[in-house]
């Protein structure tokens, strides 16, 4: 099964018509991208666009030999012209299942939104999945057969991936490929950066891509390490890394400072934004839980770790500190970046970029920061892939 992409952009296309934003001025050239359009073996075409057939013709591809249209979502803009020749599109009936005389089959999937999406089987027993955009399918029960390759709002809708990871029905070899792509990203190294966080990868329109050939899918680093100062971005981008997998465990060091209603308000904050799938565990314990197998770990964050350890070795106190203190933290950290080094599970830690500002004006101060410093350096030492972000912007140190 041979599939052709017309169009990989959102349904308005990318750049939006008399958009001024940043990410439209720069969506040119190969960056540009028509309404999502797929065309199956010439035979099957997956939503009808303006100006599809031009994009059939630019891509090699004629649309003579079309003999099913479907739709997948609701259309808000102008009526959409029928070329000359193809059928009527229509939308099949969540459930319902289509046979084309081609030797295609076609099985409506129910959306979690307002939209079909559609499994199709080819003749030669490769399994495509087409989602629409903002969609997710709904109703999910696994286990299912891995599909050959997915196309999906993979930057609108991550969790949609994460619903297929969850019963199956996305693999490890698995091909998936971002459509429905809007300028909520800028496209270029961050768009391509955030979709290989997912294990997904963006291609042009008018790409022409063989379902269940082998493709190097993005692997998903082992062990990352987001670095950044207050209120950077640093936790956002490192909820981003995993909202594509399901059963995140979610650790957070700074337990509930009972009595605080600011510090209250800014962990609510970071569960609203979680995905619904993800647990959470509230604990300073994290060498057990690296030493575990089980689903991936995001630690949020090692800055407030480390406090808790400076505070079981007493380590504000000048005297314990000279005579014992220093060495036990050590052992803590060491035991810690051990422990990160063995991990078979994935992890994304957060913690604070320190030391580039203002010196503390106490020797506790000085001796946090400086043991900070010491502790980003080791866990970083044992990661694949660290960031430091800054104003929002991930800058990627290694990996």
């Amino acid at each position: 099964m041979e599939l052709t992409l017309l169009g990989t952009g959102a349904p308005l296309g990318l750049p939006r018509p008399d958009c001024p934003c940043a990410a439209c001025a720069r969506a040119l050239g190969p960056a540009a991208r028509a309404a999502t359009s797929l065309l199956v073996d010439g035979a099957l075409l997956l939503d009808l666009t303006p100006g599809v057939a031009f994009a059939a013709a630019r891509a090699g591809q004629s649309l003579a030999g079309v003999r099913q249209v479907l739709l997948t979502h609701p259309h808000d803009g102008p009526p959409v012209e029928i070329p000359a020749g193809l059928p009527q599109p229509v939308r099949v009936p969540d459930g319902r299942e289509l046979a084309l005389l081609t030797g295609h089959r076609v099985r409506a999937l129910a959306m979690d939104a307002p939209g079909t999406g559609y499994a199709v089987t080819g003749p030669d027993g490769m399994r495509l999945l087409y989602l629409p955009p903002g969609a997710a399918p709904a109703g999910l029960v696994g286990p299912v057969e891995p599909y050959d390759m997915v196309v999906a709002d993979a930057m609108g809708r991550p969790d949609a991936l994460a619903r297929l990871r969850a019963v199956g029905a996305l693999g490890p070899t698995t091909d998936v490929i971002a459509a429905h792509l809007d300028h909520d990203v800028p496209p270029g190294v961050e768009q391509a950066r955030r979709l290989a966080a997912a294990g997904a990868r963006a291609v042009p329109d008018g790409t022409v891509l063989p379902v269940g050939a082998y493709e190097d899918v993005p692997d998903v680093p082992r062990r990352t390490l987001v670095l950044g100062g207050a209120r950077s971005g640093k936790s956002v981008e490192a909820e981003r890394r995993l909202e594509a997998f399901p059963d995140v465990l979610y650790v957070a060091t700074g337990g509930t400072r009972g009595g605080d209603s600011e510090w209250a308000a800014r962990v609510a904050a970071h569960r609203e934004r979680r995905p619904g799938s993800w647990r959470t565990a509230e604990t300073c314990d994290l060498v057990p839980l690296l030493k575990e197998d089980g689903p991936p770990l995001l630690i949020d964050c090692l800055s407030l770790w480390l406090t808790d350890a400076m505070d079981a070795v007493n380590a504000w106190d000048d005297a314990e500190w000279a005579t014992g203190g220093e060495r036990a933290l050590r052992a803590r950290v060491g035991e810690l970046a051990a422990a990160v080094r063995e991990t078979r599970r994935t992890v994304v830690a957060v913690s604070n970029e320190v030391g580039s500002g203002i010196v503390p004006a106490t020797a506790s101060g000085r001796r946090y920061r400086d043991e900070l410093g010491r502790l980003n350096t080791a866990f970083a030492a044992e990661c694949e892939h660290v960031l430091l972000v800054v104003a929002g912007q991930a800058l990627t140190l290694r990996g």
